[in-house]
């Protein structure tokens, strides 16, 4: 299983005050010696981490790949395009967001999509969808011309964490509801069914599958048992680890989770 490792939130903690401490190269650097196969970092709109000359340092200084990933606006894919990246995953992208809150809408947006996997195509680079583990998404995805999809974990992340704590289920149909547990197991087998039969089908349609968002140390042993999984990106877990067992444990301790 690859391992991509999102260090988007060490530069979340530099902005915080303006300054260049910590080193998003730092990061990088401990990264790619303990264990993590990929760089995963996500260059917003808003700028609110990842910056980009950190962009440009990243891809110049890995000696691993970079998953840049990005939102299908135009400045930000033209800047895409002329930094060459092992690969750009296209993820939807909303200012007032704490973090992706779900998959790319493919079909909405069909359009638009389109023309950025052609213009990123035009500059050598694979691209991949972050998009929700549905039939219907994996079709499009193909139908576009993506090379792979990035199956959002979000949900099943979510109904994990209430299952093994007091958070409250909430989600855009269902507001801050408290469930029973049987439900909630209910839930979680429902939706790693529905992320397993979507990577299974877009492996059959010939697509590379990843997953992510919302994945750490307790869950992420319930991927590894999806065989068409091939790559997970991890950052958040891995960061708030650090603060307590240091950037190269917490990365070393991942890989051994994702590591069949």
């Amino acid at each position: 299983m690859t391992l991509g490792v999102n260090i988007d939130h060490v530069a979340v903690l530099r902005e915080a005050r303006r300054v260049n401490d910590p080193d998003i190269l730092n990061a990088l650097y401990v990264a790619c010696a303990n264990g993590a196969d990929q760089i995963t970092i996500h260059l917003r709109e808003d700028r609110r981490h990842i910056q980009d000359i950190d962009v440009k340092d990243i891809i110049r200084h890995s000696t691993l790949p970079v998953n840049l990933e990005c939102a299908i606006d135009k400045d930000i894919l033209n800047i895409v395009s002329s930094l060459k990246p092992h690969r750009a995953t296209l993820v939807p992208e909303k200012r007032e967001e704490v973090t992706t809150e779900g998959g790319l809408d493919v079909f909405t947006y069909e359009d638009e999509i389109r023309y950025a996997i052609e213009q990123l195509h035009d500059s050598i680079i694979p691209v991949s969808l972050f998009v929700d583990p549905t039939i219907e998404a994996m079709d499009k995805s193909k139908e576009l011309g993506a090379e792979m999809v990035e199956l959002h974990t979000g949900s099943f992340a979510n109904i994990f964490a209430m299952l093994n704590s007091s958070l409250s289920y909430s989600n855009h149909s269902i507001k801050e509801l408290q469930l029973p547990r049987y439900e909630l197991q209910s839930r979680l087998e429902k939706s790693l069914e529905d992320i397993e039969i979507a990577a299974k089908h877009a492996k059959k349609l010939g697509l590379e599958v990843a997953a992510g968002h919302g994945l750490n140390y307790h869950n992420v042993s319930h991927m590894m048992n999806i065989q068409e999984i091939t790559e997970l990106n991890i950052g958040q877990s891995i960061i708030a680890r650090s603060v307590f067992s240091g950037l190269a444990e917490a990365v070393k301790e991942m890989k051994k989770l994702t590591t069949r």
